[in-house]
């Protein structure tokens, strides 16, 4: 593994049904369980954090730096057929959130 991580890049925010969604960067910093894989739910007028979700769950090794290890999300758009938010991380998994109910559910090959 590389000593440091070279080229994090900003996903964009993504806007559904009038409220902004963010990923979350250095969720740790913020008392959250691991550093990537959370997004962000903000008010569109005031930016006020509405709620925050956990898409995917990160598995350390603890003989390993823990920041090594992390998995970021690296893409977010809006799925209109599906009626929500897909999510994209660094290992290529997709997961699709249903911003109403919180609820996560992985995208196996491409399918949305």
């Amino acid at each position: 593994m590389n000593k440091k991580r070279v080229g994090v890049k900003k996903v964009e925010p993504v806007v559904f049904q009038n409220v902004c969604y963010k990923v979350i960067s250095g969720a740790k910093a913020r008392g959250l369980e691991q550093n990537g894989g959370y997004i962000g739910a903000y008010d569109i007028n005031s930016d006020d954090e509405l709620w925050h979700l956990k898409i995917y769950d990160v598995v350390y090794n603890k003989e390993m730096e823990a920041d090594k290890q992390d998995v970021l999300i690296t893409k977010m758009s809006i799925s209109s057929l599906r009626g929500g938010i897909v999510i994209e991380n660094e290992k290529g998994r997709k997961f699709l959130v249903n911003p109403e109910t919180k609820k996560v559910r992985e995208l196996f090959l491409g399918i949305f």
